[in-house]
């Protein structure tokens, strides 16, 4: 035989062999689902910085993530140092761009610990839930995303002590079987709970309720990337055990309702959050919806100020918001950004007088530890994340969520990608991603020189509105002086209640 020939054998046993070992091993789910391909993938990531600096594309370019921004989550969900060479590489004069103020005389952070005192929802019910990360897992449901996905969302939640939204395709085995703490959303579609003919059923609402993972019920009236129009999952991704779950039929796309058809305005809003309430036992409930303009919310916060059967929290999602399959003329074009809808809805509660009887969530496009901090600082006190933790998952932002052919096993539900996934080695990525958004937070708040993520405030920040120009976000964010004088919850002075 030609030396060539022994080449080739020893080149095939080591490719057999190779191939045989990635499908096996379980810490990288490209490599285990695609092993050669995938192999080939991670070769050209690590040819791609020296190739994008001079033919290709800057760490800035892509959308809706860039890569810097996924580079950040991808090390912070393995634990890694998420520190930063030779200086920034944004253009820190481009207009648009926030900025903190650094306190000249910073909080002494020698010794300290991320603890903080618990941001609790609902302080006066029968069952408040205290929160102990400012940050926590967004709405994402089993269907849109494998129950590999799901089971390693519940584990990491449960690993780091924060709360999973279940999202509105309703409580699957897989969120319960994680262990973590659990958000309840009910949709349109009441997945969960719902009757064959598709209403709500309250029986099955407060059966499903008395399991004590379930901390929070959101009631979901809109989503971000499509607000006005109900949740789609595609017959590609509805499986005979999805079909079981949400009592949908197999082989068409499920379409939710575009609202709820108990609620027709603010009091009947109100009336059946008061409900689900009573029927939960007594846990908080609040509600999810994109802010189109200010007439919703001033009424809303005027409600609050005058009842105590409101809301217990408001989660605001911005247009920017993300879904596994959106139209493009709701996606683009629909709805207000987080930034301007956080200072809406806190000016208004703040207005009414109503800001200390309700906790508001931001949802949209959040997944760095600066970003959270600058929406605590517009007015959330809690921060929704879903994308950033489908990084830590593994997520290559291939686009294709509304596929079914998701080569991660993440937005999936093809059997073959989803064993890629391990939910074991993938939980510990989860809970090192929520405690580093954590740990960031807490880092920025010390530089302002305050002890509490909730103490951050617009008078913390500036915005870049023309190169060498900033101009405080008080000036361009301005409240009134009723509204100044309200000030946020003090969380801690709440601790007692929980």
């Amino acid at each position: 035989m030609p030396w060539w020939g022994w080449v080739l054998i020893v080149i095939g046993a080591y490719i057999v062999l190779t191939t045989l070992f990635d499908i096996l091993q379980t810490r990288r789910t490209i490599v285990r689902n695609f092993p050669i391909v995938g192999r080939l993938r991670y070769l050209f990531e690590s040819l791609g910085p020296p190739l994008r600096q001079y033919i290709v594309t800057s760490d800035l370019i892509e959308r809706p993530f860039n890569r810097l921004q996924r580079t950040w989550a991808y090390r912070a969900a393995k634990g890694e140092l998420n520190a930063m060479p030779f200086g920034t590489q944004l253009d820190l004069d481009a207009p648009g761009i926030i900025k903190f103020n650094p306190s000249a005389f910073p909080t002494y952070d020698v010794g300290a610990s991320d603890e903080i005192a618990p941001i609790v929802l609902g302080p006066n019910r029968a069952q408040p839930y205290p929160v102990r990360h400012v940050a926590n897992i967004s709405g994402m449901s089993y269907g849109a995303l494998s129950k590999n996905a799901i089971l390693a969302l519940s584990q990491g939640a449960k690993l780091a002590g924060g709360y999973l939204n279940t999202g509105e395709g309703g409580c699957s085995p897989y969120h319960f079987q994680g262990g973590g703490d659990l958000m309840f959303q009910l949709g349109p579609a009441k997945f969960g709970c719902r009757t064959p003919d598709g209403k709500f059923d309250p029986d099955k609402f407060a059966k499903l309720c008395e399991n004590p993972q379930i901390k929070a019920i959101e009631l979901k009236l809109s989503q971000g990337a499509k607000p006005g129009k109900g949740g789609v999952l595609p017959k590609e991704k509805i499986t005979r055990e999805i079909s079981e779950i949400r009592g949908v039929p197999l082989g068409v796309d499920c379409h939710s309702p575009n609202r709820h058809a108990e609620v027709n305005d603010i009091d009947s809003l109100m009336e059946y959050i008061d409900r689900l309430r009573t029927l939960s036992g007594g846990k908080p409930v609040g509600f999810k919806a994109v802010l189109g303009g200010e007439e919703f919310i001033r009424d809303v916060a005027r409600y609050i100020a005058e009842h105590d059967d409101g809301p217990d929290f408001i989660t605001i999602d911005g247009a920017e918001g993300g879904t596994g399959a959106a139209p493009m003329s709701l996606a683009d074009h629909m709805g207000i950004s987080l930034q301007e809808a956080l200072v809406i809805t806190d000016n208004h509660l703040r207005e009414a007088g109503a800001r200390n009887k309700v906790l508001v969530i931001g949802s949209g496009r959040c997944i760095t530890g600066a970003e959270v901090a600058i929406a605590l600082g517009l007015g959330a006190d809690l921060v929704h994340i879903a994308r950033g933790f489908m990084f830590a998952l593994g997520c290559i932002q291939a686009l294709q969520c509304d596929t079914n052919h998701c080569p991660t096993g993440v937005a999936t539900n093809n059997p073959w990608l989803v064993r890629g996934l391990v939910p074991g080695q993938k939980s510990q990525r989860v809970a090192n991603y929520l405690s580093a958004i954590h740990h960031d937070v807490m880092m920025i708040a010390r530089a302002l020189g305050v002890t509490h993520p909730n103490e951050i405030e617009r008078h913390h920040m500036s915005m870049i509105v023309e190169p060498g120009r900033r101009v405080a976000l008080t000036e361009i964010y301005p409240t009134t002086m009723k509204a100044f004088h309200e000030t946020r919850v003090i969380r801690r002075d709440k601790v007692g209640a929980a």
